[in-house]
């Protein structure tokens, strides 16, 4: 249970403060324990982290994937894929992941959280090969880059979220055609 705690309050700190706001002080205040404790279960800031992706990618992918399984053709299926990561912004979960400074953790963590992301790409492997790519994972990954690219211009709050959606589909769909 104090390891669920501990996670929840990372979350938190994460959203809202970003990377900076996450010390094992804080940690121990937003939980009760005492700071000697929080190194009882973590053994440093960027062990939190990759338990938190650990824990929070799966459940986050688990959702676009609901999504792309819901939709009935190959256009319907990318379009969910970019909607629901684009919806998912707000969510703390997506937020902690987000906030995450690759540079903070060690190289295995870095793979692992590599190692996720590529299984999120490969998710939309199938549909663009469905609609005749050639190369449908280069595709994929360039994809996830417009993904990518829409959720900082949604993090940084410089434009409206639906809008920065509407061309982030747009452009998964239609290429830079107008």
């Amino acid at each position: 249970m104090q390891r669920g705690a501990l996670l929840d309050a990372a979350r938190s700190l994460l959203s809202e403060g970003g990377t900076e706001a996450l010390t094992f002080p804080a940690l121990a205040e937003r939980t009760g324990l005492a700071r000697s404790s929080v190194y009882e279960y973590f053994r440093s800031r960027a062990a939190v982290v990759e338990e938190l992706c650990a824990v929070d990618f799966p459940v986050w992918a688990a959702e676009v994937e609901a999504a792309m399984e819901r939709a009935d053709s190959p256009e319907a299926k990318i379009e969910a894929y970019v909607r629901r990561q684009l919806a998912l912004v707000g969510d703390r979960r997506h937020r902690a992941v987000v906030a995450i400074s690759a540079g903070e953790l060690d190289a295995g963590a870095r793979e692992k959280i590599r190692a996720a992301h590529g299984g999120l790409i490969a998710m939309v492997v199938e549909a663009l090969g469905d609609l005749g790519h050639e190369q449908p994972r280069l595709t994929a990954v360039l994809l996830q880059g417009v993904v990518d690219a829409a959720v900082r211009r949604i993090e940084l709050g410089a434009e409206d979220p639906a809008r920065v959606t509407e061309a982030a589909v747009a452009m998964a769909l239609r290429g830079a055609r107008p």
